[in-house]
């Protein structure tokens, strides 16, 4: 169960990564950038980290969520695995308020539409892609 959970949550997490930086790239709008904040977090936050080891912390946040979502489609959802995956990641869609506010480097306000646009659509791929990921992970990894 873990290690489906670390599969979904990995690659699930890794697609959110490419195409907020797409985003951001595209728009100039940096919601990738949002991704990776962590600058206001205390102790770790004022260590000037490299891009790569900020995306880790991003991804050890996708695999929690990853394992999650398996143990609860596993063991004690059973309804549909994309309502699940959505009621899962709406909260994260709701971060972008107190993360923008917190944030200390530049990143979107958080009255910027256009930017909570693009950061809820980049979610909602993530919470098509848990569900995804979770059931086609056999065929993938042959």
């Amino acid at each position: 169960m873990v290690k489906r959970g670390l599969f979904t949550g990995l690659f699930s997490g890794i697609l959110l990564g490419f195409i907020l930086k797409i985003m951001e790239t595209l728009s100039s709008i940096k919601v990738y950038r949002l991704l990776l904040n962590i600058d206001f977090i205390p102790f770790i936050g004022s260590v000037d980290w490299p891009e790569y080891a900020e995306f880790m912390f991003h991804l050890l946040v996708s695999l929690c969520i990853g394992i999650t979502f398996v143990y609860m489609v596993e063991y004690i959802w059973k309804g549909n695995q994309y309502l699940l995956s959505f009621l899962l990641t709406v909260s994260a869609v709701f971060l972008y308020f107190p993360l923008t506010i917190l944030a200390i480097e530049e990143t979107p306000a958080p009255t910027n539409i256009p930017a909570f646009l693009l950061w809820t659509g980049g979610h909602a791929v993530y919470a098509l892609c848990l569900p995804f990921f979770y059931n086609n992970q056999k065929a993938l990894v042959r």
